[in-house]
């Protein structure tokens, strides 16, 4: 995990599509993604990306109708509405994914470290 340090912002995990980032003060996380940063706090956060994760790809990618290949997210409180196409969906859940991976990693190495301390 890097540190941007003016702006006490640590990166998370950070794709060619965008980046998630955790605020040191607040413990709050940035997405960045789609040219605009969305914050959140952790329990929403962590239920955004359930919502982005439970998806249904096939269903989108095989469903005719015209409105089909779009899907409308709107994170819990707040004030951003995401409409993504199956390929936008698929990066923010490479994003969301690898943030989650390298969160549990962290805490395992915490853990960890507190125990042989």
């Amino acid at each position: 995990m890097q540190t941007k340090t003016s702006t006490h912002l640590i990166e998370v995990f950070q794709t060619e599509a965008g980046a998630v980032y955790q605020c040191e003060a607040s413990n709050n996380f940035i997405l960045e993604f789609g040219s605009r940063f969305t914050y959140f706090k952790p329990t929403n956060f962590i239920d955004f990306s359930k919502r982005i994760f439970a998806v249904d790809l096939e269903e989108m990618a095989c469903n005719t109708a015209r409105h089909a290949d779009l899907a409308i997210i709107m994170p819990p409180y707040s004030e951003t509405c995401f409409l993504l196409t199956i390929s936008e969906i698929i990066q923010l859940q490479r994003i969301l994914g690898g943030a989650k991976t390298i969160l549990h990693l962290n805490s395992i190495l915490r853990t960890s470290q507190l125990q042989f301390a």
